[in-house]
C-alpha cells in the first residue's frame, strides 16, 4: 500500500515508520507544523509539534530512507483545537485537546488530504489495534500493552477513518522493546523523553493561560446547599475535583477538604463540597460518535453492557448505556448517550470524552453534557 507516516518527532511514530517500511510498504514520512510561531511551543518533553521533534522526524525519515514532508495545518489547529479549548472552558467545561486533536487534525484533515493524494493508508505510532471482523469492518482495539494503550484518545475515529488507520505498535508489548527497536535501527529518538502535557501551553499554567483568553469576573464561591463560603477571581480558571486553590472564608462544618463540585458559568458561581458529592452515577453524552460499525442495540435503542472510561490513563468501570435523542440548542433531535455507572466515578466534569467498551473494542465516545451524583441528588 502507498502509507503516509505521520512522524511527530518522537521514538513510537518513528518506529511505526520503521514497521511500514519493513512490511513493504511504499512509505511517506509527513511532520505536522501545528504554529506559526513553533518557539512558544514547549521544548524536549513538554510537548510534541516544535522546531526541534520537526527536525527529529525529519532525521528519522533520512535513516529509514524514505521521502520527507512538512504540511502546515497550523490554521486549522488554531481553530479545531486552540480555539475549541478556549471556548469550552468559556462555558464551563473541561475539554481534551489531544481528542480533538486526533479527531480534525490528525484522523479528518491528514487524512483527508492523504486520500486525496492517492495514499491508502495514514499510519502513526499510537499504541491500538485495529482488527477486520468477518465481513471485512474495521474494529477498534486497545493495544497489546494496556499500560501504554492509547485507544481512548483514538475512541472518536469513524468507520471510515478506520479503514485507513494503521497502527504498527498495536502487539508490541512494551515501550521498552520499541526503544530498543529504535536503537538497533540507528534511530536517533530511541533515548527520547515520550511527551506529555498540552502542546500549545508554553509554560504549562493552563489558569495563567486562559486568563489571557477568556474575561474572567469575581464571583461568589458556593456550597452545596447554595450558601456563600467564598468568592472566586473568575468560574472559567477552576475545574471539577479541583481541592487546591479555592481560598475558602468559611471553613466546612466537619473540618474536612472542600473540592469543586461543579462551575456555573452563566451565573458566575462556582459549587464546592466534601469529597463524597464527586462520585458520580450517571452521564449524559452528546456529540456521539461510533468506532466503526454500531453494535445492534444502538439502531434498536435497547440498553447494553459495557465498561465506560472518562480519562485517558483512567480505569474503565462498568456500566449500563443506551442511545436516546436528545435536542440541540437550535431544538434539532441527535444522538444522544444515557450512561448509568455501575461503579461510580469520581469527578466527571462536561466537557470530558466518555468512551465506551465492551472487553478489548471500542464501541464508541461521546462528549459529557452533564454528570450526575445520586448522593447529591438526595441533599
Amino acid at each position: 500500500m502507498r502509507v503516509l507516516a505521520a512522524m511527530s518527532g518522537g521514538v513510537d511514530s518513528a518506529v511505526a515508520a520503521a514497521r511500514a517500511v519493513e512490511a513493504g510498504h511504499d512509505v511517506v514520512g509527513v511532520h505536522l507544523a501545528l504554529s506559526r510561531m513553533p518557539g512558544t511551543l514547549r521544548t524536549g518533553s513538554r510537548g510534541c509539534c516544535t522546531i526541534e521533534d520537526s527536525r527529529d522526524a525529519w532525521r528519522a525519515c533520512d535513516v529509514l530512507g524514505i521521502p520527507y514532508y512538512v504540511w502546515d495545518f497550523s490554521e486549522r489547529f488554531k481553530e479545531d483545537v486552540v480555539q475549541d479549548f478556549i471556548d469550552e472552558y468559556a462555558a464551563g467545561r473541561t475539554p481534551n485537546p489531544c481528542m480533538r486533536c486526533n479527531e480534525r487534525i490528525k484522523f479528518a484533515a491528514l487524512l483527508e488530504k492523504a486520500i486525496a493524494l492517492g495514499f491508502d493508508a495514514v499510519c502513526t505510532g499510537h499504541y491500538a489495534k485495529v482488527i477486520t471482523d468477518a465481513d471485512g469492518n474495521p474494529e477498534l482495539h486497545r493495544a497489546a500493552d494496556w499500560a501504554k494503550d492509547q485507544s481512548y484518545v483514538l475512541g472518536v475515529l469513524t468507520h471510515e477513518q478506520l479503514k485507513h488507520s494503521m497502527f504498527p505498535l498495536a502487539e508490541t508489548p512494551s515501550k521498552a522493546e520499541v526503544r530498543a527497536e529504535a536503537e538497533r535501527r540507528g534511530l536517533s529518538v530511541a533515548n527520547k523523553p515520550d511527551s506529555h502535557d498540552i502542546c500549545f501551553i508554553p509554560d504549562g499554567d493552563t489558569a495563567g493561560w486562559l486568563a489571557e483568553k477568556i474575561d474572567m469576573t469575581t464571583g461568589d464561591i458556593v456550597d452545596e446547599t447554595g450558601a456563600k463560603v467564598g468568592e472566586h477571581p473568575g468560574a472559567n480558571a477552576f475545574t471539577v475535583g479541583q481541592r487546591r486553590g479555592l481560598k475558602l472564608g468559611t471553613p466546612a462544618a466537619d473540618g474536612k477538604p472542600r473540592f469543586v463540585l461543579e462551575i456555573r458559568p452563566k451565573e458566575n458561581k462556582v459549587v464546592v463540597g466534601p469529597g463524597a458529592l464527586l462520585a458520580i452515577d450517571e452521564i449524559r453524552g452528546i456529540k456521539v460518535s461510533w468506532a466503526g460499525l454500531p453494535i445492534a442495540e444502538v439502531a434498536t435503542g435497547e440498553e447494553f453492557d459495557c465498561h465506560a472510561q472518562v480519562r485517558a490513563h483512567g480505569d474503565p468501570v462498568p456500566a449500563r448505556a443506551r442511545v436516546e435523542l436528545v435536542a440541540d440548542e437550535s431544538g434539532v433531535e441527535r444522538e444522544g448517550l444515557l450512561v448509568t455507572l455501575v461503579d461510580p466515578l469520581r469527578g466527571v466534569a462536561p466537557g470530558q470524552t466518555i468512551v465506551l467498551y465492551q472487553g478489548s473494542r471500542v464501541l464508541g465516545q461521546a462528549t459529557i453534557d452533564a454528570a450526575r451524583s445520586l448522593q447529591r441528588a438526595e441533599l
